[in-house]
């Protein structure tokens, strides 16, 4: 991998490639996109620490700008439950298999469904707060950020999960209500100030 070859978005569309010094030639801005080879996505000029240098960037951070919507965050949502499910099902299995009676065996069932939306609750907390997003989300390339595209605290995660509460309580209304939100935010995430974003596509 060549780390001084680069492709360059220019009107939307990929041009180059382009060495360091070419790059010059186009004027470069901070927050135009560009990806070396070996690279899944683009990255904003920027976040290069060699373009930074180059051309003088400071540092920065601009606003998201794609957000996932309602569908992949649902399709995420699902796959999160079905992980949750296959786990606790082999793990139930195992329990019954090895304990091999009647009445123990429905306690355990029904222990089990008592236990899985804390599970669930616990799970997301600490996924988001770890890497910003569940195995879901990571399946489908979405994570959890704060409103300027950064790593969200620990408060915000855990605040954006209770809200949750609120969202379903309020007959899924706060789940819809990404369809009202420009940023496609759920109500959760207004009251924790949070985004769902996803990777740039060009």
């Amino acid at each position: 991998m060549d780390p001084q070859i680069y492709t360059l978005v220019v009107s939307g569309k990929p041009a180059g490639p382009f060495s360091l010094t070419e790059l010059k030639s186009h004027q470069v801005k901070p927050d135009d996109f560009l990806r070396i080879p070996g690279m899944d996505d683009y990255k904003e000029a920027h976040e290069f620490p060699e373009l930074r240098a180059f051309f003088g960037f400071a540092k920065q951070y601009t606003s998201p700008q794609y957000f996932a919507g309602f569908d992949l965050r649902l399709l995420a949502s699902v796959l999160d439950w079905m992980i949750i499910f296959g786990v606790i099902t082999v793990l139930d299995l195992a329990l019954i298999l090895f304990l091999d009676q009647r009445d123990l065996t429905i306690s355990v069932l029904l222990t089990s469904v008592v236990v899985i939306p804390v599970i669930k609750f616990v799970y997301q907390v600490y996924l988001e707060n770890k890497q910003q997003a569940t195995l879901g989300k990571k399946m489908l390339n979405i994570r959890v950020t704060n409103l300027q595209g950064l790593k969200p605290s620990f408060n915000q995660i855990l605040a954006r999960n209770l809200s949750k509460i609120i969202s379903t309580g309020l007959f899924f209304f706060g789940y819809l209500y990404s369809f009202l939100n420009k940023k496609h935010q759920c109500l959760h995430d207004v009251m924790a100030e949070t985004l769902v974003i996803k990777d740039r596509l060009v």
